[in-house]
């Protein structure tokens, strides 16, 4: 019992369960006190500083500089009032997780003396060096100027004792090197376009914003078993581990009790999250032993973002106070569910609408089924571009593995609205539909649609994108995700589509046909064209495969062939006609993202051979020895027949190990050959192909025979902690 192994399973033993010290009795006394927000705004800003940064966040004005001073004073102020001493441009790079320069406020004067100091230009914009952030060729690696803008719209917080400003992140030639600058030109887009598509039905609306609600997956595992695993310290995931006798068959660790220490760490969690805005509402079990959930209430999709982004950090931050380490990859664990992050969108209006609702008038159905049906048109026309925008390695393990929907995209609506949108679909005209002539505006009667709607769909958990009552639920996205770059491709999409629904509606109009029949005959064409992404089946079944294709919906199961959608000109023309990303940028974020493909199979690659070759095959080897030696003792104390009856299960040991160390060996070898190979390939695409088919291919073959082997050696000389060890919570 002296290797590593036992050595950590010791620790986890009798865990003291780490105190959680509430603030204050309630969560209302404290919720926020770490982020710049409404309230501390109004307490720290003049009445005049106040109205603008409102003008900014509400309706986009920019934030005269002179003005600029005083909010960055008031904002000192309120953050040295709570310890604060230093400040820093928080911003989301192409790396997927956030990036920090922290700066103090302290600025030498006479005398020896120091002064706090934070100007207006601190503020607004900063200068870190991009040179070592990825920027798939929009730059040269001696062009390390990148500019760091102030995102007024999402409130500054209070971290670690530094004020964290949110922020944009672009190049000194002005592409985006982050996620939040296309999604805030997507936001605008949508908000342009949806307004004036709103008001066929309300001439009141003003405002559109997406909203979106996420739900984090993750596995916590203890910090002493985690070190204890190579695989898991450097990729996030295990590469060898035979399955457990007992892991989620039962189905009894879902939404069971909460183990005392995973509970703890929750309310540690919830506690400081609450202090810096982020509204988390659920917690629960998940599938698979050790996985858990948590959720917020729906926040506009920028807050929404930072939020997911924040909480991922605190995720890391406070599991290592109670002796945890949180797993975000996407299939930590092979046999079992992976992890995802489900995106629940929807689109809503200053008028306090949810545009996904249906309504208690016959006019806001009306305007439901039109929104629903552009939805749908966009998700048909791009569904491609929807799939390339949760593309990642860890993702691939994940999709269609009977615990999340396949990487074929389509759309789950419910029985109810399929029904009325086929009886649209035969409707010759709009004088089939009801009609009530005692309102100002002809409303028109959509059959089968009720008031309420929350209970008339299922939860379809085999598709992708999914229609739950008054949002969308994408539960395609993968656990990792920077969520906003699937926000910002759906946002994208549905300005597009808006945007031609508004002409063809308004084209009619202008022939002379009325509005409601022109919104009509448009919605009733989309149906048609839409119809193929609609599917209410099982999507996990092979005759969906075979169906999908049939309807010609794509099915990019790989990252590198899905992300080849991100850089067809039909999606440069999308973006470039929405103003959210230039072909530069496009075709940056193309590379980038196969540049990581690359780099995480490359390490994955490595260190399992590296497991293999010099931890697992010396221990079988030392066994094995362990064995023959055995073998030996007994054939000099035994006469020949019993020694070839006593043995025989020895002798077939020795070999089975034989074999699996002799096919470990020459398998590791023929990835490693590969791994070269590909390394010398030029093309971002042939070299990311390169390793999907020539290194990937050999990991579930080196780790079947590891895994084997792993029921063979003896238990106290195995050197990695098991399945059974990491997936229960001691």
């Amino acid at each position: 019992m002296s290797n590593f192994r036992f050595i950590a399973l010791e620790k986890t033993i009798n865990r003291p369960v780490t105190e959680v010290k509430y603030p204050s009795r309630k969560v209302s006394d404290y919720f926020g006190s770490m982020t710049f927000n409404e309230t501390a705004m109004r307490e720290y800003l003049t009445d005049e500083a106040f109205r603008v940064v409102e003008k900014a966040i509400e309706k986009g004005e920019r934030i005269d500089r002179k003005i600029v001073d005083q909010i960055a004073s008031a904002m000192k102020a309120w953050a040295m009032a709570k310890g604060v001493t230093h400040y820093t441009h928080w911003f989301h790079p192409l790396t997927g997780s956030t990036a920090e320069k922290h700066d103090a406020f302290i600025n030498p004067v006479e005398g020896g003396r120091a002064l706090e100091d934070f100007q207006g230009s601190s503020l607004v914009q900063q200068e870190p060096d991009a040179s070592s952030f990825p920027s798939g060729g929009i730059r040269n690696t001696f062009e390390a100027r990148g500019y760091t803008a102030w995102d007024p719209t999402s409130p500054a917080f209070i971290m670690e004792h530094t004020l964290c400003i949110p922020t944009i992140f672009i190049s000194y030639t002005g592409e985006s090197l982050d996620y939040k600058t296309p999604l805030l030109r997507s936001m605008k887009a949508l908000d342009e376009i949806a307004s004036q598509a709103c008001k066929y039905f309300d001439k009141n609306v003003n405002k559109v914003y997406a909203t979106l609600g996420w739900e984090q997956e993750y596995f916590l595992v203890d910090s002493a078993l985690f070190a204890a695993r190579p695989d898991l310290v450097l990729t996030g995931k295990t590469v060898f581990g035979h399955s457990s006798a007992k892991d989620q068959q039962l189905s009894d660790h879902y939404f069971g009790t909460i183990h005392i220490r995973a509970l703890a760490f929750m309310q540690d969690l919830e506690i400081e999250s609450h202090k810096l805005g982020i509204p988390l509402k659920t917690r629960h079990n998940e599938v698979a032993p050790s996985q858990f959930e948590c959720a917020p209430v729906f926040e506009e999709v920028n807050i929404a973002v930072d939020h997911n982004q924040l909480l991922m950090h605190l995720l890391d931050k406070v599991a290592r106070r109670h002796h945890f380490k949180v797993l975000l990859h996407e299939k930590p664990y092979a046999g079992v569910n992976g992890s995802g992050k489900h995106n629940n969108w929807s689109l809503a209006t200053d008028t306090g609408i949810n545009l996904l609702s249906p309504g208690k008038t016959l006019k806001d159905n009306f305007r439901f089924i039109t929104i629903l049906v552009n939805i749908l048109k966009a998700v048909h026309d791009n569904e491609e571009l929807i799939r390339a925008s949760i593309a990642s390695e860890g993702n691939d393990l994940r999709l269609g593995a009977n615990e999340a929907p396949p990487a074929i995209i389509s759309v789950f609506i419910g029985e109810q609205i399929t029904r009325t949108l086929h009886e649209i679909e035969k409707m010759p005209s709009r004088k089939s539909f009801n009609h009530n002539n005692n309102d100002k505006d002809t409303q028109i009667n959509i059959p089968k649609i009720p008031e309420i709607l929350f209970d008339n769909t299922d939860r379809n958990r085999t598709s992708p994108f999914a229609f739950t009552g008054n949002k969308f639920e994408f539960r395609a996205v993968g656990s990792t995700a920077n969520t906003a770059k699937p926000m910002f491709v759906l946002n994208t999409i549905m300005a597009d589509q808006l945007q031609q629904f508004k002409k063809d509606v308004d084209k009619q109009i202008a022939a002379g046909i009325k509005k409601d029949d022109a919104i009509f005959n448009t919605i009733k064409r989309y149906i048609k064209e839409s119809k193929n992404i609609r599917f209410e089946g099982n999507s996990y079944s092979d005759e969906w495969v075979e169906e999908a294709a049939r309807r010609g919906l794509s099915n990019n199961r790989k990252t590198p062939e899905a992300l080849g959608a991100f850089i067809s000109n039909k999606t440069i023309d999308l973006f470039k006609r929405q103003q959210v990303m230039n072909e530069t940028e496009l075709h940056a974020r193309y590379e980038i993202k196969l540049e990581k493909y690359i780099k995480k199979l490359q390490i994955e690659s490595r260190v399992m051979g590296d497991l293999a070759i010099n931890h697992i095959l010396p221990t079988a080897i030392h066994y094995q020895n362990r064995l023959i030696e055995n073998a030996r003792g007994l054939k000099e104390v035994l006469d020949s027949k019993s020694f070839v009856k006593l043995s025989r299960n020895q002798l077939n040991t020795i070999k089975e190990i034989s074999d699996h160390i002799a096919t470990i060996k020459e398998m590791s070898q023929q990835m490693l050959d590969a791994r070269k190979k590909a390394n010398h390939i030029e093309g971002s695409f042939d070299k990311a192909s390169a390793y999907k088919d020539g290194v990937l291919v050999h990991f579930d073959k080196i780790r079947y025979h590891v895994d084997k082997l792993e029921l063979l050696v003896d238990d106290e000389l195995w050197p990695l902690p098991k399945y059974r060890e990491l997936l229960f919570i001691k």
